[in-house]
């Protein structure tokens, strides 16, 4: 009988489920998380779970591994999506470890071995926690050990597959939006990710809000561009991306979800209606939309031609859907002008002219110019006071090497001097502060890319900065980092793998046989690289 304080109780372990009423077989799988939480705190050889999670930590992870087990007693297909999806990127279904006695649909060391890994590494962020840590492995033989002896007698959750499923004739974005919400806010796999992560940033928003008259709108608009935008952890995925491998391959609903639009959030004027659409016009872009008045309630409202709204909408089965939070304000030629200069607002819908590829061949070109600037180099190493003057130089060397003219120049300075995203990211750059020394690196998915605070993990002949002694903290730091781009990785590991000695290490060798996995575990915001300038600093 475990003391009251090392109890686990119904309201934690239904934070990790769809529904909030008791089911019949929740008991059941509460006294077994009470059983997996005495595994962690009983045993010695796991006692290192405790330096890593507080209690009500602890508590969370007992919780998670049991749902794990119910999913597979219940057959939610939680689980099996990730494995799934997995194999179709890497060929196995997990990483790290051997699936040599891997038994599909039932209960595998590897599988519990490697969600407490997911956990221990989501869940807290001031360490690095290694998957071939012993400590972890002696924690899933014991935790394993409890599940197989309930395995002939667990009872199934027949409740939990309602909220995991969604009919293939469907076409209701709402109801498609809330399987989402579903998946990322309520599914035990990845409540430690993103649910979490939606429940801190609402704390935050009530805490910093001084207009309780707008809560409601700012917490529902975080909650939505959440649902549309947030990738996961684990492989990087978006929510539809989840849907769509929850319902599977065969069903013409994973489509559907797979072609959902990314959400466009701006201002747009009103430019009329008709019995089923309401016309808008995308201000910053000059795109036009119609938006189906099934999505739109506030079309019963009278509005004005040319008034100005603020809405974000997606598109969902070839129709277009209002969704997130809207405000409707009267025609103002300084919003629509800053607006119409705004890079951001126009970029919101790059998207649909698939201007990816195009990006893709004039960074290449852009490339091949920094080369030639940079003595045949993609990565430049200065003192941090001189990488400003050094972009600027580049660009000056683009521009004569496109024989742009005086007058071409200073009429191009001048729009982007107007342009307000332009000014705020010019007066915003002071970078000498973070660190005595950077690099200049030609990202080739995005272009010029300052990081800060790892120069020791380039052994380059043209980096005087290195220094062996930090070689291996500025890697894992390179590896690590949200900020910093995947390509940047891969550059070093491509060329310096063999003179870094952190890869001679058993861990080194993992992270290498691992390596794009892990690149979208630790760079989930920035795996999929876009054209942009970032700055990132290891001390900041």
């Amino acid at each position: 009988m475990s003391k009251l304080k090392d109890k686990i109780f119904l309201k934690q372990w239904l934070n990790l489920k769809p529904y909030t009423k008791q089911t019949p077989t929740d008991s059941y799988y509460l006294e077994l998380c009470n059983t997996v939480k005495q595994s962690f705190i009983n045993n010695k050889e796991t006692f290192a779970v405790q330096i890593y999670l507080k209690n009500d930590e602890i508590d969370l992870l007992s919780c998670f591994l049991t749902s794990y087990f119910e999913d597979l007693i219940s057959e939610t297909n939680i689980w099996n999506s990730f494995a799934k999806a997995h194999k179709e990127l890497y060929g196995k279904r997990l990483p790290f470890f051997d699936e040599d006695e891997y038994f599909e649909n039932e209960i595998n060391f590897a599988d519990v071995r490697f969600l407490i890994w997911y956990f221990l590494n989501t869940i807290q962020k001031d360490a690095i926690i290694a998957p071939n840590n012993e400590f972890i492995a002696e924690a899933a033989k014991h935790i394993v050990e409890v599940f197989e002896n309930e395995w002939e007698f667990a009872p199934e959750n027949v409740a939990l597959a309602v909220y995991y499923t969604m009919d293939e004739a469907e076409t209701d974005y709402y109801k498609a939006r809330s399987l989402i919400e579903t998946i990322l806010f309520k599914s035990y796999l990845f409540y430690p990710d993103t649910a979490i992560d939606l429940q801190k940033s609402k704390l935050q928003i009530i805490e910093e809000n001084k207009h309780p008259e707008h809560l409601l709108s700012f917490l529902t608009d975080n909650k939505e561009g959440k649902t549309q935008g947030a990738h996961t952890k684990l492989l990087a995925f978006t929510g539809k991306e989840w849907a769509a491998q929850l319902i599977g391959e065969n069903q013409r609903l994973s489509k559907d979800f797979r072609e959902m639009s990314r959400k466009i959030n701006g201002y747009f004027f009103f430019r009329g209606q008709d019995n089923e659409n309401i016309f808008i016009e995308h201000i910053a872009s000059g795109k036009k939309f119609n938006i189906t008045k099934k999505s739109f309630d506030y079309s019963k409202n009278p509005m004005q031609l040319d008034s100005i709204l603020f809405m974000g909408i997606v598109r969902w089965r070839n129709e277009w859907w209002f969704s997130g939070i809207f405000f409707q304000s009267k025609f103002s030629d300084d919003l629509v002008q800053e607006e119409k200069k705004s890079l951001s607002s126009r970029r919101a819908v790059n998207f649909l002219d698939h201007q990816e590829t195009n990006m893709e061949a004039l960074l290449g070109d852009h490339l091949k110019l920094f080369l030639k600037f940079n003595h045949h180099q993609q990565i430049a190493f200065m003192d941090s006071d001189k990488i400003e003057s050094f972009a600027s130089d580049f660009m000056e060397f683009w521009n004569r090497s496109l024989q742009i003219s005086k007058a071409e120049k200073e009429n191009t300075d001048n729009e982007a001097k107007q342009d307000k995203d332009y000014r705020v990211a010019s007066e915003s750059i002071d970078i000498t502060h973070l660190s005595e020394s950077g690099l200049v690196f030609f990202n080739p998915k995005s272009g010029i890319e300052v990081a800060m605070g790892i120069n020791s993990a380039f052994p380059m002949k043209n980096n005087p900065y290195f220094n062996q002694n930090e070689s291996n903290e500025h890697l894992i730091y390179l590896l690590y980092s949200d900020d910093i781009s995947p390509e940047l990785v891969k550059f070093c590991i491509d060329h310096f793998k063999d003179q870094l000695p952190f890869f001679e290490t058993e861990e080194g060798k993992l992270y290498l046989d691992n390596l794009d996995f892990l690149l979208r575990f630790w760079k989930q915001r920035n795996y999929f690289t876009k054209p942009e300038i970032s700055f990132t600093n290891q001390e900041d």
